[in-house]
């Protein structure tokens, strides 16, 4: 029998499938063909005739992900076809202990997390004014929301493996990385714009670029 935690998990996700921010679609649906040269936004459409339930179906999410890197984090995707213009996609993670999933945002999608292991600290910050950290302790069964657009994180604080399943309002949720984005973008934003934006010498610009 499927976990209850599990359970709650998909639950959030198909609710989620209510507020998807992506176009509705024209037809029942339209299972993704990756060999199609044609360029969408999403991806082209299989022949109707040639699909199948595996089109719509996905294993693997119940094991656990490496979390050996200096994150302490694994994110492993659900690949399904038959969501490609449904405006929803559903991702599992697997936190080391002190594993963090850093500050980022999803600019197309807000997200949904449901804890299926452990203790997780999470939160987002709000836009100007006042940037206001929104942020709590969940445990095993808890779920949070991620508004769209906001910087939000998650951190492992308890003394083993946590694990979450998440669902995002989008086909394609856009993942940009606080850090990596401006302190590892090509070419460099300018040491002298980032030393003045964070008040800092720019040396300790240059420190912190040496790192990504």
């Amino acid at each position: 029998m499927a976990s209850p935690i599990l359970f709650f998990g998909l639950l959030a996700f198909f609710f989620l499938a209510a507020l998807a921010s992506d176009p509705s679609p024209l037809q029942d649906f339209c299972v993704a063909d990756t060999n199609s040269p044609v360029l969408l936004n999403g991806l082209a459409c299989k022949d109707p005739k040639t699909v199948e339930a595996n089109d719509f179906s996905s294993s693997g999410l119940h094991i656990a992900g490496n979390t050996s890197n200096p994150e302490g984090l694994s994110v492993a995707s659900a690949q399904i076809p038959g969501l490609n213009t449904l405006g929803i996609s559903l991702l599992r993670f697997d936190y080391a202990p002190g594993g963090i999933n850093a500050p980022h945002i999803h600019p197309r999608a807000t997200e949904i997390l449901t804890v299926l292991e452990g203790s997780l600290e999470v939160g987002f910050v709000t836009s100007t004014p006042p940037n206001r950290l929104i942020t709590k302790v969940l445990q095993k069964g808890d779920v949070f929301v991620f508004p769209i657009g906001l910087i939000h994180y998650q951190r492992n604080v308890g003394k083993t493996s946590a694990a979450a399943i998440a669902a995002a309002s989008s086909q394609n949720p856009g993942f940009i990385p606080i850090a990596n984005s401006v302190f590892g973008s090509k070419p460099d934003i300018p040491s002298d714009v980032l030393a003045k934006a964070f008040q800092v010498d720019k040396n300790v610009v240059n420190h912190i670029r040496s790192k990504f």
